[in-house]
């Protein structure tokens, strides 16, 4: 990386030799790599839940109906009711240490790591860092401090193995939306799906085997259970749920498993219309149904675990198999912070800072 003569004046700033002696310090070139995650309420009470819900159930990727329609039910009804129940759940996996949820610790300790593997590699050009589609630290506020430190180049990593327009699509607009009230734009990529990068695969291998050595008796089917999207967004073009379907077959290769061995289905069903399934709290409770009396569940779609994985996999879909007959039931966590997983995320940031590193 090359960057303009300048003179120290503030740490990490100087003054270009050649500028007039009135012209404001500018920060020392740097390339940006920046986290972005799904979101998460401040705290757990009835306001910051509402505040949460709202920025997240009215951005139309998410919910994509007219405001006219859908705005009303929102406002006067949704969020009157859900605040309590979401606050509930939270309340259920919050991290109290910390007075955060667990999805904003692991995101920082992903960072963090990302971080001290990348200034291995490069030393001080690069700046790592991280920011949520909804609540706190806010994609705007990252990227403009990011500016401020001298990133002129950033790399904008959507943790989401697969592409969703209600995911990955969503956290880029938000990015380009600070980008357009910049008067510098730095030069900007985004990462795109990393569903089969080889060393995401090993990863989430390794977990399988690590979460199926770990139980008492073997699991007899592993669900890998996906967040779930309207059956629409696959006809219009969305490839979620193909890139679902070849995680899953990609994951059973990786395992040397047979076909029955390991199942797709989708969970979280929002709203009235048809979603792509099978459904995962109703396929657990068939399985129970078909005796098998203990499974194992694993989210490849989440890079680290939060409230779906937490409290809905954990407590509900538990739950509706146990009552349907099963005995064990097995939650391997997501990927987190684990070494492998890191370096999965090191890979693609290496390939996608080609040219700039």
């Amino acid at each position: 990386m090359t960057s303009a003569v300048v003179e120290q004046d503030q740490p990490g700033k100087g003054r270009l030799t050649h500028a007039a002696a009135d012209h404001p310090p500018v920060a020392k070139r740097k390339i940006g790599i920046l986290l972005a995650n799904l979101g998460t309420p401040d705290a757990t009470d009835y306001w910051s839940m509402r505040r949460y819900l709202n920025e997240f159930l009215s951005d139309k990727r998410v919910v994509d109906y007219p405001d006219w329609k859908w705005q009303p039910l929102l406002q006067l009804i949704i969020l009157s009711r859900r605040p309590f129940s979401s606050g509930k759940a939270y309340r259920g996996i919050w991290n109290t240490e910390k007075n955060e949820s667990p999805l904003l610790t692991i995101t920082r300790d992903q960072t963090r790591k990302l971080a001290e593997g990348l200034e291995a590699l490069y030393g001080d050009q690069v700046v790592v860092d991280f920011c949520m589609r909804y609540g706190n630290p806010s994609t705007d506020s990252v990227l403009r401090r990011m500016q401020a430190q001298g990133c002129d180049r950033i790399l904008f990593f959507p943790l989401y193995p697969q592409y969703a327009s209600p995911t990955t699509a969503t956290a880029n607009d938000q990015a380009f939306r600070t980008l357009m009230k910049l008067k510098w734009q730095p030069a900007f990529r985004t990462v795109p799906a990393y569903f089969d990068e080889p060393a995401y695969l090993d990863a989430l291998a390794a977990s399988v085997e690590e979460g199926y050595a770990a139980a008492e008796t073997p699991p007899e089917v592993l669900v890998a259970s996906y967040h779930g999207v309207p059956k629409r967004y696959l006809m219009e073009g969305d490839p979620y749920h193909c890139q679902c379907q070849k995680t899953t077959r990609l994951l059973k290769e990786r395992l040397g498993w047979p076909d029955d061995a390991i199942v797709t289905a989708f969970q979280s069903k929002f709203g009235p219309e048809e979603w792509v399934g099978p459904a995962t709290v109703e396929h657990v409770a068939e399985l129970a149904r078909r005796g098998h009396k203990h499974i194992a569940v694993v989210s490849p779609a989440f890079s680290a675990d939060c409230v779906e994985t937490l409290e809905e996999i954990e407590e509900e879909i538990k739950e509706s198999f146990l009552a349907a007959g099963g005995e064990r039931f097995t939650y391997i966590p997501c990927l987190n912070d684990r070494d492998d997983h890191i370096a999965a995320l090191l890979a693609v940031i290496r390939r996608e800072l080609s040219g700039w590193c």
